[in-house]
């Protein structure tokens, strides 16, 4: 009886041991759930960032956790655009810049490209000259602006104003610009490149591009064998051959360095952020009813030590951009330095007033919610990368730098060399799927033959099916001479088409009325105003909230 009873003890025992060890085994870091293979193993194997947390916040940006809100406007329409009736969306975790990019970021941004390609060399001339803000937007027939012409952009006291005179087009180049400086920066850290070297050794020819890194380290300036001066508090995540020596030196994505892009917001998430339903607690204002970033539905301050005091920067009435000298209203006549008005909720500045900004849609008076209540956005043009007869990716030389003429006679680089060269998707990517199916989708719904009715007659010359019917001005370079084609057609019934973009918030030049974020206004992508600025956002990866990815038992 006794050595049955010590059996069963020890094949209890047995059992609790396998289990235990196990679930050691199944839940180690390095180790897969899957096969049980190693993970991370220097003998090779797969490689993977096992010690991963959850996304750094990168510079500039503060952390807008997602949720669902009621967009559009709530408040009487005293305007009748209708272009805003409200509707329920949910918006993801994003990050967005805590204030507006400033002349000092932007002229960053205008060194940097000076320096990589000098306008002194005449094949370089339109890539930096493309990035200048137009300045020339301070001018006024009946008014005296030079001092703003002439100083507004680079004269230290304007360093922390925001930036304006820059276009959609413009301000998504920044945006582009600023992803790859940053992830530059953290490879830079984590070991993968040579320390300074985005500064020594940088040059047209030898430029940094987050996505040829990626798809072709070994082209990309970065995508070499110099591996110095390793601080960097990341591991660094390298595969070696049979002999031991290192046959990867490249970061990839499973490393989880590389940030993502930099971009604009969609309307829907700039509406949602400046909002600031973090610390939302009523019903009303989750039903639309908040009017401003701020709590109240007033622009003075009903604080006891600002009682009084303007929360904004905006138009106060005819003639009244200031208030009276010696006592001010809201402290500026023009823009205002960041940072000069209190954040909301989320820990934004001047999401009402200041500037008003770019967001990424293409402009379309109604929002088409039925469709779809995710993320919203108006815009998609998908590409994929082009492709040498060999299969390799086809990295833009100094030689395919494409340029393309706007409307207003402005010349801009479409590509910067470097960087990959991008096509549309074609029917290997559309083949039998239902959720798109073809390359450019901003018409979606919205004046394509399968979703309006045919609208004809709006041109003199013919018929044409489209749903706007907007002037076409047709500006263009020939044999180096800019020809200027302006559209006069009588038949023009609309100025909404493809190229122009939203812009939400009030400025310095609107009135109170436009202090609401549900408001939307638009203007064409490639012209830009003394009233207009932008701040960019970023995509959240992994949990929806911020230091909450252990889940609960």
């Amino acid at each position: 009886m006794k050595k049955v009873m010590a059996f069963k003890i020890i094949a209890v025992l047995a059992l609790a041991i396998f289990a235990t060890s196990c679930k050691k085994s199944s839940s180690s870091k390095n180790s897969s759930r899957a096969t049980g293979w190693a993970i991370n193993d220097k003998k090779g194997g797969f490689q993977y960032n096992s010690d991963f947390k959850e996304q750094e916040t990168a510079p500039g940006l503060v952390f807008i956790e997602g949720g669902t809100f009621t967009k559009g406007q709530v408040q009487d329409d005293v305007m009748h655009d209708w272009n805003n009736s409200p509707n329920q969306q949910h918006v993801q975790s994003f990050y967005m810049d805590e204030t507006e990019v400033t002349n000092a970021m932007y002229m960053e941004y205008l060194d940097w490209i000076k320096r990589v390609y000098p306008p002194s060399e005449d094949h370089f001339k339109a890539i930096y000259e493309g990035a200048l803000p137009d300045t020339l937007v301070w001018r006024n027939r009946l008014g005296f602006n030079e001092v703003m012409t002439e100083n507004y952009l680079r004269h230290p006291g304007y360093g922390e104003y925001p930036v304006v005179g820059v276009s959609w087009i413009q301000a998504v180049e920044f945006a582009n610009w600023r992803s790859d400086r940053v992830n530059e920066y953290n490879l830079e850290k984590a070991g993968f490149l040579k320390r300074d070297a985005k500064v020594t050794d940088v040059s047209s020819d030898q430029t940094f591009s987050t996505d040829t890194y990626i798809n072709a380290p070994t082209e990309s300036y970065g995508g070499n064998e110099e591996i110095t001066n390793f601080e960097g508090k990341n591991k660094r995540y390298v595969r070696t051959d049979v002999d031991g020596n290192e046959s990867n030196i490249y970061a990839t994505r499973e490393t989880g360095l590389f940030a993502p892009k930099y971009r604009l917001p969609t309307e829907t998430e700039w509406e949602y952020a400046a909002l600031g339903l973090s610390e939302l607690r009523s019903y009303n204002m989750y039903r639309g009813r908040k009017k401003y970033p701020w709590d109240g539905q007033y622009t003075r301050s009903g604080k006891r030590k600002i009682r009084g005091d303007q929360m904004a920067n905006f138009k106060q009435g005819k003639g009244d951009y200031g208030g009276i000298a010696g006592w001010s209203d809201d402290g500026a006549d023009i823009t205002n330095a960041v940072k000069s008005y209190a954040p909301n909720d989320f820990g934004l500045y001047d999401m009402a007033g200041n500037v008003a900004e770019w967001v990424a849609d293409v402009y379309r008076p109604i929002v088409d919610d039925e469709f779809n209540d995710f993320n919203y956005y108006r815009g998609n043009v998908y590409t994929k990368n082009a492709l040498n007869e060999d299969g390799s990716v086809k990295v833009i030389t100094t030689d395919d730098i494409v340029y393309d003429t706007l409307s207003n006679g402005k010349v801009i680089a479409r590509n910067l060399p470097g960087e990959i060269l991008q096509v549309p998707i074609d029917e290997n990517e559309t083949y039998l799927r239902t959720n798109f199916d073809k390359s450019d989708e901003i018409n979606f719904r919205d004046g394509d033959r399968r979703s309006s009715r045919e609208f004809s007659n709006f041109e003199d010359e013919g018929k044409t099916s489209e749903m706007y019917n907007a002037p076409k001005h047709n500006t263009r370079i020939e044999n180096g001479e800019l020809i200027r084609e302006n559209d006069k057609a009588n038949g023009r019934t609309s100025l909404i088409n493809d190229e122009v973009r939203v812009y939400k918030g009030g400025s310095w030049k609107d009135r109170e009325y436009w202090l609401d974020p549900a408001q939307r206004r638009f203007f064409p992508q490639d012209m830009a105003t003394d009233y207009i600025g932008f701040r960019c956002a970023m995509s959240r990866v992994g949990s929806k909230s911020k230091n909450k990815n252990k889940t609960k038992n």
